[in-house]
């Protein structure tokens, strides 16, 4: 759970007042923040449910509705609020940002600095990391994305712990009298690589910087600028794989009853009597007792809440290279069948030769292009070509 807004100090709210952000928890995947009013109604599909009847009730409370429909009223801690959070821009997830504060050596009474602040979604468990003695200066150079960040630690009561400021820290990096002051740094830009001098004046000796990239080519290149002025650089990529348990009938063949229905094609039906029915149905229920049991099974999840990402903490990670050493090995092979194949060879007339040899440049060139078109593919530049291309042909 979240502090009070009061005062820096791990004081929980055990019971909901008015003015509180509560999150009202329908299902495992709906899920919404609510401020508690007096007279505030939340409908949805479960009836009408009316704020006066939480007031004064624990947190974790199941309320019910009109039509007699329960939800629960859940604290709003970092990990839920990432998931109801409103999203101004791409946000860091739950595996995301506990790999991120462990490595940033968060502990309490830290000072840490955030580059950009976006939805908060980090900034929110930064602050619970380094709660009651610490502090997260956070810097975001849009303008209206800071001022909703401010309302956003207000409602969930980590305003005293986090100060968001409107900068540009590529162009103009971190403030001067922050120098010396960080025990860590947290980059989430387009160009990382350029705030990095400024980050490495603002960390103690010892302090740590991570930088998170959602493409291989902006770790590349902030890696070949971190070598200059810190050791023991590392670069991660964080994978969520969720699982659905439930209980489901399973036949002696080993088949689920969800798979058996959905295997079976929709048939016409032969008439038959009563009798015969009865006899069916008598048959079929004491079969399907005798031949069917309870399991639990667990699959994965269909969606997953996520996005590719590398967190860098030294070389290029493994992937990259394994890609670039797959575009190189093409490349050779693509040129050596080139310059040995038979047909562009001239031991025959002049003319012949030269119309051999301008048949060979031209065959030279697709495979030149070829061979660059999946160096663009491999490194995502020819997907970034075509939008861009898209973008101008709308404008």
């Amino acid at each position: 759970m979240l502090p009070t807004e009061s005062k820096k100090a791990l004081s929980f709210k055990r019971y909901i007042e008015d003015g509180d952000l509560v999150i009202v928890y329908e299902r495992h995947d709906v899920m919404k923040p609510v401020i508690v009013s007096k007279d505030g109604v939340l409908q949805n599909r479960f009836g009408v449910y009316k704020h006066s009847d939480w007031i004064g009730k624990p947190l974790g409370t199941k309320v019910f509705s009109n039509k007699g429909k329960f939800v629960y009223l859940l604290a709003p801690t970092p990990e839920l609020w990432t998931l109801v959070l409103s999203h101004r821009t791409q946000i860091l997830y739950i595996a995301d940002i506990s790999f991120v504060v462990m490595y940033l050596e968060v502990v309490p009474g830290c000072i840490v600095l955030e580059s950009g602040t976006g939805s908060g979604s980090l900034s929110t468990s930064l602050a619970r990391a380094v709660a009651p003695t610490g502090h997260v200066y956070s810097f975001d150079f849009h303008e209206q994305r800071a001022v909703c960040a401010r309302e956003d630690f207000e409602q969930t009561g980590i305003s005293s712990l986090v100060t968001v400021e409107v900068r540009d820290i590529q162009g103009q990096g971190f403030p001067e009298k922050l120098s010396g002051l960080a025990d860590s740094v947290f980059l989430d830009l387009p160009q990382p690589w350029l705030a990095v001098p400024s980050a490495a004046k603002m960390l103690k000796e010892d302090g740590v910087l991570c930088s998170f990239s959602p493409c291989i080519e902006q770790v590349q290149r902030t890696c070949e600028v971190l070598r200059s002025d810190f050791i023991e650089i590392r670069t991660f990529e964080v994978l969520l794989r969720t699982y659905e348990v439930k209980e489901v009938k399973v036949d002696m063949v080993g088949q689920s009853q969800d798979e058996k229905n959905e295997g079976l094609r929709p048939c016409k039906r032969k008439y038959r009597s009563k009798e015969d029915d009865t006899v069916s149905q008598h048959d079929d229920s004491s079969l399907a007792t005798a031949t069917s049991n309870s399991v639990v099974m667990a699959r994965p999840c269909s969606e997953a809440r996520g996005h590719t990402g590398y967190l860098t903490k030294t070389m290029c990670p493994l992937r990259f290279i394994l890609v670039f050493f797959s575009v190189a090995l093409a490349g050779y092979f693509a040129w050596k069948t080139v310059n040995s194949s038979p047909e562009l060879s001239s031991d025959n007339s002049p003319v012949e030769a030269k119309d051999k040899d301008k048949q060979g440049l031209d065959f030279k060139r697709k495979m030149d292009n070829v061979f660059w078109m999946f160096v663009d593919m491999a490194t995502g530049r020819y997907l970034w070509r075509n939008l861009k291309e898209m973008s101008d042909k709308i404008q």
